[in-house]
């Protein structure tokens, strides 16, 4: 009788143990999922947030995850003061605006990555060419887990004698994680931009006598619907375009799309 008492008492402590293994076992296993939830959200949340800082007209540093992207640097270093160093940059043209080799010298980047159209390219000192990744108007080149594809960008109606020609200059679709920034460059209200798909940030030009004035571009941006677009590029001959305008006509048109107006002209 004695043996039996003994091996059922045997019999629940093993069955008691063997329980509080499981429990432990079970709430380790929810505790690494709850882990592995949370480090796949903050992972998909690094790779799919874009912070934009403003420098000047087109110039702007571009934080999108972990990664930083110039475009357009011109200015000097000291105007980048205080940024973090781009893993790579991208220029849309050749005009002073977008073009400028001494500031490039200056940002010591390295053997950093360059995209550039062919007429930059050929502007460009021998120092530098060692960094930049020649992009044509169609072509896609994939950077550092982003697809980089290079879009026209151009005066209307077509011209030779057109400040921006066709197959000159870049704009640029920038793509990661699904995720789509679009780049205008100096552009007018085109076809290419018009039939754009699935843009989630769209930077858009508008400034005359150089690209397009507020109701084209809020007609261009109408036609494709960005999830949020932001005016830069905005100071023309006869000083500031009005981006209130612009943003007014945009949300008239579709108030889906997020107008957010940023300072690109900290200096006046």
């Amino acid at each position: 009788m004695k043996k039996i008492i003994t091996l059922l008492a045997l019999s629940l402590i093993l069955i008691g143990c063997k329980n509080e293994k499981d429990s432990r076992d079970k709430g380790s296993s929810e505790e690494t999922a709850e882990r592995m939830t949370e480090k796949e959200g903050q992972t998909q949340s690094d790779s799919t947030t874009i912070q934009i800082t403003p420098i000047s007209h087109a110039t702007g540093v571009f934080k999108w995850g972990k990664t930083i992207f110039y475009t357009d640097p011109v200015g000097g270093s000291e105007v980048f003061e205080g940024q973090p160093t781009p893993d790579f940059i991208l220029i849309t043209d050749i005009h002073g605006d977008h073009m400028n080799a001494e500031t490039l010298q200056s940002l010591e980047i390295g053997d950093k990555k360059i995209f550039v159209p062919k007429a930059v390219q050929e502007k460009l000192p021998d120092e530098l060419q060692n960094n930049l990744v020649t992009i044509n108007n169609g072509e896609t080149k994939n950077h550092m887990g982003f697809s980089i594809k290079a879009i026209p960008m151009y005066n209307l109606p077509q011209s030779m004698d057109a400040m921006h020609v066709k197959g000159r200059g870049n704009g640029y679709v920038l793509e990661k994680n699904g995720k789509r920034l679009y780049i205008s460059g100096d552009t007018e209200d085109i076809p290419e931009m018009r039939n754009l798909k699935d843009i989630d940030v769209a930077i858009v030009s508008m400034n005359l006598p150089y690209t397009m004035p507020v109701d084209q571009a809020a007609e261009g941006v109408l036609a494709f619907k960005p999830k949020k677009v932001i005016p830069y590029h905005y100071r023309g001959k006869n000083g500031f375009s009005d981006t209130e305008k612009f943003k007014k006509l945009v949300n008239e048109g579709d108030s889906n799309i997020e107008v957010e107006l940023m300072d690109w002209y900290p200096e006046k």
